[in-house]
């Protein structure tokens, strides 16, 4: 999946807490978000709270769907209120791979990052 394609993805389904999201899909929505904020808050930081708070929602779901690629209940977002080691186990989980057969739904398309050739 491509950068411009992800965003797409990810905000068409702003609220769609059901299915997968695969790993590049997850990631790249990650680096608009991270990148975004950043040349947003540039501008000004009133903008930066707006996009902060607009991408809040896509970013959770998106979330969710990653976990659930990896058969893990989305849910699991919430060890990141535990600070440090919270952030860390998050992070360790929307970084593994996906599981087949899965609970969740059909595979997202196999892309470089998460395909099982």
């Amino acid at each position: 999946m491509t950068f411009v394609d992800a965003i797409k993805t990810c905000l068409s389904k702003y609220a769609d807490f059901n299915g997968r999201a695969s790993l590049s899909e997850y990631w790249w929505f990650v680096l608009f978000i991270v990148a975004g904020g950043f040349a947003i808050s540039f501008v000004s930081d009133l903008l930066g709270m707006l996009f902060s708070l607009a991408t809040l929602v896509p970013s959770i779901a998106t979330a969710a769907r990653r976990l659930h690629d990896t058969d893990k209940s989305g849910w699991l977002q919430l060890i990141a209120l535990i600070p440090v080691l919270g952030w860390i186990a998050v992070i360790y989980l929307l970084v593994q791979p996906a599981k087949e057969p899965n609970r969740f739904g059909m595979a997202p398309e196999l892309t470089p990052f998460n395909s099982t050739n």
